[in-house]
């Protein structure tokens, strides 16, 4: 079986000079305005009925720069306004394709400030990463070594609210491959209290980060919210001390997901999960902060991702399919399951603990599915019709 190489994204921090980091910035505030730029006139097309694609749109970037308003992109790299136009090509392109909204305009102050450079735009050499309109190469921080021979073809450069620089290589990885296969399969019911519980009895705590750093965030806001918006050395400096938190909390979140998602890879040949709607779950105001910590879309994200790396399979079935009020046993479903029942007795004797009862069914019905090809997922209405209703196994092409 031919396996497809994998592309992966390494990440570093590097400490830019101040020459380093004031034509970073000016990459950065030129890419957002290039961006901005061809948004509105795509916006403008749009409303007398026309299409602007990519390479209008590059001929526009042409025009901007000859003119004496704007000549100013000139002292940048090219290759990351051309990548700002493509990334918009994309986005209307989702947008046509009913997967995203319609493009927004990119803020100074909230938008992600980030440049990407292409090989022509970039050397790599002896370990050295050296940037277009740049003399020397960026001081970065190897905490883990590329991949042996590798040579990366896209170079993202990036700037966080804590005011920290990461550099992101896209590389091919040859140790990416598929696993062994096994016959584990591993049902997981994603809760508060709990994480995850597993079908095989197993309860994965719920560190909640957020919750464990929320004096530290409420202060540092407190410290923002008394800084008055014309103050501008001291308002930057309290939102950098409330940004460092936000960024504490999602790297350890992430680091978390990270290890336990790798671990259930490798560990269960297939993978069964519920197709939970995570941004109308919160819409209730009493969860929306705990779910939010949970973090379950990201950590179905990397789960997914992680099982088409290495040869997996992950199921979603029906977020309605009644796994807690079914018993695992004799398959007796209970007429109501409060929130706060935690434990309950069937009327076959068996005593259930709710979240492991059901993971069980969790793996239950995603298995008939994959055996028998039964629907598992809701239907969704597509342009063409109507999808299948069971997800289609993650795996590679041969």
């Amino acid at each position: 079986m031919k396996t497809t190489r994998v592309k992966r994204a390494f990440k570093y921090r590097f400490y830019p000079t101040d020459t380093q980091a004031a034509e970073l910035s000016r990459t950065f505030g030129c890419v957002r305005k290039v961006y901005n730029l061809a948004l509105a006139a795509r916006t403008e097309a749009w409303t007398r009925q026309e299409r602007v694609n990519y390479n209008q749109t590059s001929a526009m970037l042409t025009a901007w720069k000859k003119t004496e308003e704007l000549v100013y992109l000139n002292d940048v790299s090219s290759v990351p306004l051309q990548q700002a136009l493509r990334h918009l090509q994309v986005a209307f392109t989702n947008f046509f394709g009913k997967r995203a909204k319609y493009p927004r305009f990119k803020s100074r102050k909230k938008s992600r400030k980030s440049a990407e450079y292409t090989t022509s735009a970039f050397r790599f050499r002896d370990g050295k990463l050296t940037l277009a309109k740049m003399a020397e190469p960026l001081d970065i921080v190897w905490s883990r070594p590329l991949p042996e021979g590798a040579a990366p073809s896209t170079v993202t450069v990036s700037k966080d609210a804590a005011g920290r620089w990461y550099v992101s290589m896209l590389c091919e990885d040859p140790s990416v491959k598929p696993l062994p296969a096994t016959d584990a399969a591993i049902g997981i019911d994603v809760g508060l209290d709990h994480l995850l519980t597993l079908s095989n009895g197993e309860q994965v705590s719920n560190p909640r980060h957020e919750r464990r750093d929320r004096a530290r965030l409420a202060k540092a806001q407190r410290h923002l919210a008394l800084k008055a918006k014309g103050d501008g050395a001291n308002r930057a400096k309290a939102r950098r001390k409330a940004a460092k938190v936000y960024a504490r909390i999602t790297d350890r979140r992430r680091d978390h997901l990270h290890k336990l998602t790798t671990r259930l890879v490798r560990e269960n040949q297939t993978i069964v999960i519920e197709d939970l709607t995570v941004r109308n779950m919160v819409k209730n105001g009493s969860l929306a902060r705990a779910i939010s910590d949970a973090a379950w879309s990201d950590f179905r994200s990397m789960l997914e991702y992680k099982a088409q790396w290495y040869g997996r399979e992950v199921i979603a079935i029906d977020r309605w399919f009644p796994s807690s009020k079914l018993c695992s046993t004799c398959g007796t479903l209970q007429d109501k399951m409060p929130l706060n029942v935690r434990t309950w007795t069937c009327d076959c004797g068996t005593t259930h603990d709710r979240d492991v009862n059901a993971a069980k069914n969790i793996l239950a019905v995603g298995l008939t599915a994959s055996v028998c090809g039964a629907g598992v997922r809701p239907q969704r209405r597509t342009p063409g019709g109507q999808s299948a209703m069971k997800q289609k196994p993650l795996r590679r092409e041969p």
